[in-house]
């Protein structure tokens, strides 16, 4: 098994500990009423692009997602939080640096031994949830559960859907695509760029991610047989019949989309084997990006 293999199996267990575990820091997690910005890299930033969704539709407060090299330093917030699996990513750490004294910051990261510790004001460490692969998976999921739970959006459900997601067969015929598309709405849009952040990694697939109802203005074009296209969270109505009618292969995400997520994981690594691929020595990647004189 793969380390990619042996984090995500592992997910249900992470995030029974994070929910659990939310009310703990609750203190440094964004209050309601706060205007917060949510940043990150990769993986970490559309998380990012989840939770703020979530929490602007819970009625928490305004919240922006931000990739960390992109944040507008005109904006005033009252807090950003910082989205940080190593502990170590150059663009994170100038960000709290700068941002050191003129905005509350806190950071989710996995371990505690990082300069991250220094340069955010708060840090909620899930080491528990560290991971010894390139590819995300298990961290990024666990750091969004712990912020549906902060938000009071976590059920029992979501890991019942999870331990599905993990025991089900893919359906028949998605691991042979040449092509995949996934799509959300709202929340799940992150999840669905994340999805396809994870082909692209693992298995080196022509991957594309789109809110669902743009998919409609273009996207579409390019669905044929041999394609499929998977939808995190409840599809706009009469999408399945349009992609049908290419001939392509449509995947309803019948479980919690954060569970969805959990199943295009799966057939990152069901693709990279198929293809004689390593998912644990992703090309061109390393598990942190710092840059030279940083």
């Amino acid at each position: 098994m793969t380390h990619v293999e042996d984090e995500l199996v592992s997910q249900p267990e992470c995030w029974i500990r994070a929910a659990a575990e939310a009310p703990d820091h609750a203190a440094v997690l964004p209050a309601p009423g706060e205007r917060v910005a949510i940043v990150g890299c990769g993986t970490s930033y559309f998380m990012a692009q989840s939770v703020a969704a979530l929490r602007e539709g819970a009625g928490q407060g305004e919240t922006d997602a931000f990739a960390a090299s992109e944040y507008p330093h005109g904006r005033p917030y009252d807090r950003v939080l910082a989205l940080t699996r190593s502990g170590t990513t150059t663009e994170v750490l100038e960000l709290l640096g700068h941002l050191k004294g003129r905005t509350r910051t806190t950071a989710l990261t996995a371990d505690p031994h990082t300069p991250v510790m220094r340069a955010a004001d708060d840090v909620v460490v899930l080491d528990f949830a560290d991971e010894r692969s390139v590819v995300q998976t298990r961290f990024a999921t666990t750091a969004l559960t712990l912020l549906r739970a902060h938000l009071g959006l976590h059920t029992d459900a979501v890991v019942a859907d999870a331990r599905i997601a993990l025991a089900t067969p893919l359906p028949d015929g998605l691991v042979d695509c040449t092509q995949f598309t996934f799509l959300g709405r709202g929340w799940t849009v992150g999840l669905a760029n994340e999805a396809g952040l994870k082909m692209r990694e693992a298995a080196l697939s022509w991957t594309e991610a789109y809110p669902a109802m743009e998919y409609r203005h273009g996207p579409i074009s390019i669905t044929t047989g041999g394609t499929a296209t998977w939808m995190l969270g409840e599809a706009p109505e009469g999408l399945a019949d349009q992609v049908r009618e290419t001939g392509g292969l449509w995947v309803a995400g019948g479980l919690d989309p954060l569970a969805e997520l959990v199943r295009a994981q799966r057939l990152a690594v069901a693709v990279a084997a198929d293809r004689g691929l390593d998912p644990d020595r992703p090309r061109h990647l390393t598990r942190s990006v710092i840059l030279a004189g940083s």
